[in-house]
């Protein structure tokens, strides 16, 4: 092998996405509220940028100053292009301050009563914002006030408390959490770790019996004895079936249980009812469980002659355009070479933003309506009845490639008059019924679900059975999709669904 050291040229092709390509992807793929947040973004690091403001119709705004501050039909046509050097561009934006009224003057000046609008819808969103919701350390710290502990003893029950997981299950052992010995220890390390021991022992019984039920357990097991009080119908039975028949009861072996304990098996189904109302994460409802706010891109209309129509909902994305500011910058004759470069950097950036949110509005109207179409059964008659729909159907459809289809629905939401779903809900896969004709997915688990529902459960249907089941109703499917779909639904296994109680 010859290495050297030396100059070549060579021939070679490859695809490089343009800035204003990548730029058109980028804004294509936010939602309305992200978009929102680029553009006043955009409007920051752009001064060339303004906007629109658009009025509130519950308050009253001076027309007269808001219309003047409206671009003009002329203004929102302004076009800059990338090729050439944008001369004709920048030659028609000079000259289209001729044709502006004299009162047109600076847009980032909004009107009194704009301020005022604006200055309410901030009250109004500070006023209705959620508090924080107190949390399991903040709620267990106050209970622990209350007792009269001297401070190592208090130290402890602090340190379990804030080892605690989400859950209220203490994972760490109790030797753990004993600090270091002190360096001026009188005595024997090991005794003061005994000791302490005692402590970190006493501290978890204090822990143990403070609100919810079952917090600071090491296991699920203890967590659920903490949770037994001598006053329930089946205390003794329930000691029994915690400490030695989980397992058991989790895979439905009561006729086992029954046999190794003496209860009757109507004595073991009640004792499981009253184990099924303890909490085996006792912590979990202090975890944050508030859904985030959706606010849908699109909204779905029924046609007074039938079928639907998309609409987006973007009339809160104010109205881009030049500022008149820059304009009359760039004609003044006394403006610097490099300001004016800079300018004309900033006004095909601008353009650039401006174009891109057209872009998107399009894209995503035409492919919310394509898939609205294909998806007519499901608005008419429910979720039951959806379509088998693949992103290249629709980006076949609308003329786009798959990769636009994808971004166009990412992380967006639409408002039909069946509730609101995220796009990415109406595209499913699907088999082949016994007809040739598709079925979704979504329909082999409806009926999957129906079938286990109506089975006889002294005998209830194995994954065998429950293909043989779909087969009769035209739905083909592989054992172990029916495996799949039924761990997926949470859907027991034959022997856990058994019902013992109708044995005879």
């Amino acid at each position: 092998m010859r290495l050297s050291f030396g100059q070549q040229m060579q021939m070679a092709q490859k695809q490089v996405l343009a800035p204003r390509m990548i730029q058109s992807m980028e804004i294509l793929q936010l939602p309305i509220l992200a978009l929102q947040e680029r553009i006043e973004q955009e409007m920051e690091d752009n001064p060339v940028l303004d906007k629109a403001e658009l009025s509130d119709e519950s308050t009253e705004v001076d027309e007269d100053a808001y219309n003047s501050d409206a671009p003009t039909e002329s203004e929102k046509e302004l076009v800059v292009r990338d090729d050439t050097n944008n001369e004709d561009d920048f030659e028609r934006l000079l000259n289209m301050s001729d044709n502006l009224p004299d009162e047109y003057e600076e847009r980032s000046r909004p009107s009194r009563g704009q301020m005022e609008a604006e200055s309410d819808r901030h009250h109004d969103a500070m006023a209705n914002m959620v508090s924080r919701p107190e949390s399991l350390l903040d709620y267990l710290d106050h209970q622990l006030s209350w007792f009269d502990l001297d401070e190592p003893l208090r130290k402890m029950c602090e340190r379990i408390i804030y080892n605690l997981d989400t859950n209220g299950y203490l994972k760490s052992p109790l030797e753990e959490l004993i600090p270091p010995a002190p360096t001026d220890i009188n005595g024997d390390a090991q005794s003061w770790r005994a000791e302490q021991l005692k402590i970190a022992e006493s501290a978890l019984a204090i822990v143990q019996r403070l609100d919810p039920p079952g917090i600071g357990a090491r296991n699920l097991k203890e967590c659920l004895l903490l949770q037994l009080t001598s006053g329930l119908l089946f205390y003794e039975e329930l000691q029994v079936l915690i400490e030695d028949h989980l397992e058991d009861l989790e895979n439905n072996r009561l006729p086992l249980i029954a046999k190794k304990t003496g209860f009757s098996i109507e004595t073991i189904q009640e004792a499981w009812e009253d184990l099924r109302t303890l909490k085996p994460k006792p912590g979990a409802e202090f975890n944050e469980t508030f859904a985030p706010s959706v606010t849908p891109d699109v909204y779905v209309d029924r046609k007074d002659e039938g079928g639907y129509e998309v609409r987006l909902e973007d009339t809160q994305l104010p109205s881009l355009y030049i500022s008149n500011t820059y304009r009359n910058l760039l004609q003044d004759p006394n403006t610097n070479a490099e300001t004016r470069e800079y300018i004309k950097r900033k006004v095909n950036s601008a353009q650039w933003i401006i174009e891109a949110i057209e872009q998107r509005r399009s894209t995503l109207t035409k492919v919310s309506q394509a898939i609205v179409d294909h998806q007519t059964s499901f608005l008419d008659n429910g979720p039951e009845h959806i379509e088998p729909l693949k992103m290249q159907q629709i980006a076949d459809k609308v003329g786009v490639h798959v990769t636009t289809v994808s971004r166009a629905v990412d992380d967006k939401w639409m408002q039909t008059p069946r509730g609101i779903f995220p796009l990415k809900r109406f595209f499913v896969g699907g088999t082949t019924s016994a007809d040739g004709e598709e079925v979704a997915w979504d329909k082999v688990r409806l009926k999957l679900q129906e079938i286990v529902d109506n089975e006889d459960k002294t005998k209830p249907l194995s994954d065998d059975a429950l293909v043989d089941e779909l087969a009769k109703a035209g739905i083909t499917v592989a054992r172990r999709t029916v495996t799949k779909y039924r761990k997926a639904m949470d859907i027991p296994s034959s022997r856990q669904r058994r019902d013992w109680s109708k044995e005879k």
